[in-house]
Parts: structure tokens; C-alpha cells; sequence
């Protein structure tokens, strides 16, 4: 059963900082690309950060660049999400996904988590 368990969010004070991790099962995780994609209160899905397997080549929206890091322990099959200097816009669920791994549960889509709640406010 392929599963993503999002952990890490909260309630953070702007400029502060918070780690996210995703533990992921069910699939290959040291092979496949991970993804971090938030969604604001009122707002549709907004990719993150990419890391890619293999290569581990990152990359980042540029509104989160030179403060977010991406990176994952593949021994543990975890993927993380560093963020620091938290801004108010940040506040978001935020997702991990694995664009390339079919959900068990709808094989027509991808695999999801079910969210972690990062709200930056003072």
C-alpha cells in the first residue's frame, strides 16, 4: 500500500522556522522524484520544491528560494522540507507528493499525503 505521512507543521512566528518531513511506503522511494506542493486558505495547489532521484537536483519557486531547503534521507524513506524565515504568505497546508506513483486507494491518480498545517502569524 503506497502511503505519505506529512508531520512537522505548526504555529510559527514570522522569521521564525520549521522542518517538515514526509515518510513515505509502499514504493521504491530512493528512485523516485518527490515533490512539495501547499495550498493557502483560498487559493488553488502551488508547486514548492522539487528534488530529484538519482541526480538529487533541487529546485524551488522563487518566492521561497535562499530560505526553503529540500532533502530526503533515503535510508529512512523520508523527504523533508527545511523552511526558514517564515513569512505570512507561507501559511498553507502543506503536501508532499510523488508525481510518478500511482495512489492504491484511485490508481488514476498520484500519491498524496494528507497534509501538514504551517501558519506563520504574529
Amino acid at each position: 500500500e503506497v502511503q505519505l505521512v506529512e508531520s512537522g507543521g505548526g504555529l510559527v512566528q514570522p522569521g521564525g522556522s520549521l522542518t517538515l518531513s514526509c515518510v513515505a511506503s509502499g514504493f521504491t522511494f530512493s528512485s523516485t522524484t518527490m515533490t512539495w506542493v501547499r495550498q493557502a486558505p483560498g487559493k488553488g495547489l502551488e508547486w514548492v520544491s522539487v528534488i530529484i532521484s538519482g541526480s538529487r537536483r533541487t529546485l524551488y519557486r522563487d518566492s521561497v528560494k535562499g530560505r526553503f531547503t529540500i532533502s530526503r534521507d533515503n535510508a529512512k524513506n523520508t523527504l523533508y522540507l527545511r523552511m526558514d524565515t517564515l513569512k505570512p504568505e507561507d501559511t498553507a497546508v502543506y503536501y508532499c507528493n510523488a508525481p510518478a506513483v500511482r495512489s492504491t486507494i484511485c490508481r488514476r491518480a498520484s500519491a498524496w499525503g494528507q497534509g501538514t498545517q504551517v501558519t506563520v502569524s504574529s
